[in-house]
């Protein structure tokens, strides 16, 4: 009974262990995810910025080779 209470104890241990790991993992990611979404706010604004109510064709975005 000792034997299996101490292995129940032991894979609990390991199991809030990978838990652990894997919500380290997901906050790292959705940081990223937060800060990759900035980025491209900022670009668009950037782009809004430069090019202001300019209408744009979309044949002009075809490289010359096509």
């Amino acid at each position: 009974m000792e034997s299996r209470i101490t292995e129940l104890e032991i894979k609990l241990s390991l199991g809030e262990d990978h838990l652990e790991g894997l919500n380290r993992t997901v906050f790292r990611q959705q940081q990223q995810i937060d800060l990759l979404q900035a980025q491209i706010r900022e670009l668009y604004q950037l782009l809004q910025a430069a090019h202001p109510g300019e209408p744009r064709n979309p044949r002009d975005d075809i490289p010359p080779h096509y």
